[in-house]
């Protein structure tokens, strides 16, 4: 079965999300990826707005120092994430799942993450797979952290991620100023970063 998986991470520049079908190590990490068992590459991508808010969290990943990616619990009418959905397998779903948490198996049920609008299966990083409604036909879903946003610990993201997210909402069609009002209006880069350094940071 063919689904959409919603990003709104790194996995905006395709070819990040790339490293996670093919296997390798993307630009900015320091890590390579496994793969899927299925390597086709994804059927279609677009555009999404994700009705819950972005912010960043966590003190070190695969992309060196800083905060990674993550949505709130509590969906929002005013605050919207920009996505990236990719049309794969339900397959490789699982597989990206697994790799964002490290390698950690998971055994995702999608007609139950559809039919409940999420579940939380395990105590990794994106522990809550959340589903987002339908398009052309085929369920689209994401994953976050199951904490709800008053017990998150705001972070900085590092350079080569921040680098690599700008890269992709390029590839979206932003230019560099919606870019920068885009991401100074998040938890963890908004009193944390200047404007001017933001610039800096994503043309790096």
């Amino acid at each position: 079965m063919d689904i959409w998986y919603a990003s709104y991470g790194s996995n905006l520049m395709k070819d990040r999300l790339l490293a996670y079908i093919y296997g390798g190590k993307p630009p900015g990490s320091n890590q390579s990826e496994q793969g899927c068992r299925d390597k086709t590459t994804p059927k279609d991508s677009k555009r999404i707005d994700i009705p819950f808010p972005l912010y960043f969290s966590k003190e070190r990943s695969k992309w060196g120092e800083g905060g990674v990616a993550f949505i709130g619990t509590d969906a929002s009418n005013e605050e919207k994430t920009i996505g990236r959905m990719y049309l794969i397998t339900e397959e490789q779903f699982q597989d990206v799942v697994s790799q964002e948490n490290n390698g950690l198996q998971v055994k995702l049920d999608l007609i139950e993450i559809e039919r409940k609008g999420y579940i939380d299966i395990h105590h990794g990083w994106y522990d809550r797979m959340v589903y987002l409604g339908k398009r052309d036909g085929a369920p689209i879903f994401t994953f976050t952290s199951s904490l709800p946003i008053s017990n998150v610990t705001f972070t900085k993201p590092s350079v080569p991620y921040l680098n690599v997210i700008a890269c992709g909402l390029m590839e979206l069609g932003l230019g560099e100023d919606e870019i920068v009002d885009y991401l100074m209006a998040k938890e963890g880069i908004k009193e944390e970063i200047t404007i001017d350094s933001l610039r800096n940071y994503i043309r790096k």
